[in-house]
């Protein structure tokens, strides 16, 4: 009976002890079933990756032959409205007779016709340029404006048209006779330039600092300060300080470069059929010599 008792209990915690090892684990077809699920997560969430870069390659595919087909958009239909500050000879003013001329108004005319649309020009103070084609009144910035990183966060640029040269002018007999003689002199620029943009800077980013610059509406006005002894110098863009030098006695040019930029024109980052359009356009004519046409119009050869 006893042996019969003690073979009981082992039997039974025989029993036990296989249930004790077994309950921590998982059945096979378990663990199979939960890999199966895994890959298939994984397989999905590929697919749907794919499935991204396939719709952002067909979107920027479809943007591509908008503007390829010309299916561009403008603030008003048939006509194509340009921001600019119309006193920066000779890439934009107005002439005698009250009509807006100047480089980058030809280029854009030429631009426009191609485009079979008509050229509007839209004047405003230099500062307001950017924000009136981010915001849809204007369709294109032109405005001697130079390409920077900084420009480029807030709008598109088409490719180059013109190159520009920064310059200083200062009265006959100043004791500035370098860029390097600029340090704590009373500087003058137009507003929003990249002239102002340079000179204002840090020291240390090779600027002179806010407190030695002034910034003024346009370069008429800044020269006007230069005339009566307001300012030391004026930092600006070396096509219109010849203009300015020439209507304005006592003062001369550097002979010294203060920095060397690209024009370019400027489009909503919302539109990029126009850009392509404006581009293409642009394209043709540099190619045919109606901008250099243009360019040596207004910029005659030393």
């Amino acid at each position: 009976m006893m042996k019969k008792m003690t073979a009981l209990m082992l039997a039974a915690l025989m029993v036990l002890s296989l249930a004790a090892c077994s309950g921590g684990s998982q059945p096979a077809e378990t663990t199979a079933a939960a890999e199966t699920e895994a890959a298939a997560e994984t397989e999905a969430a590929a697919e749907t990756e794919a499935a991204a870069v396939e719709t952002e390659a067909a979107e920027a595919a479809e943007t591509e032959a908008a503007a390829d087909a010309g299916e561009f958009t403008t603030v008003e239909e048939g006509k194509l409205y340009m921001a600019t500050n119309a006193s920066f000879p000779p890439y934009e003013l107005v002439s005698d007779t009250g009509a807006f001329e100047g480089i980058d108004v030809e280029i854009a005319t030429k631009i426009a016709e191609k485009l079979g649309l008509e050229l509007v020009v839209d004047d405003m103070d230099f500062g307001a340029v950017i924000t009136s084609v981010q915001t849809g009144k204007d369709d294109i910035v032109m405005a001697g404006l130079t390409v920077t990183e900084e420009r480029k966060q807030n709008i598109d640029f088409s490719d180059t048209y013109a190159t520009g040269v920064q310059v200083i002018i200062v009265p006959e007999g100043s004791d500035i006779a370098t860029v390097d003689d600029l340090e704590g002199k009373a500087i003058g620029c137009q507003e929003s330039t990249t002239g102002y943009i340079y000179c204002s800077d840090t020291p240390e980013n090779g600027g002179y600092g806010e407190e030695n610059v002034t910034a003024f509406p346009n370069g008429a006005n800044a020269v006007q300060a230069l005339l009566t002894g307001k300012i030391d110098c004026v930092v600006i863009d070396q096509e219109p300080a010849k203009a300015f030098v020439a209507e304005n006695e006592g003062l001369k040019i550097l002979d010294t470069e203060f920095v060397t930029e690209d024009y370019a024109i400027g489009v909503s980052k919302d539109n990029p059929a126009l850009l392509a359009a404006v581009n293409s356009a642009l394209a043709e004519l540099k190619a045919d010599g109606t901008v250099d046409e243009i360019l040596a119009k207004y910029i005659k050869a030393e």
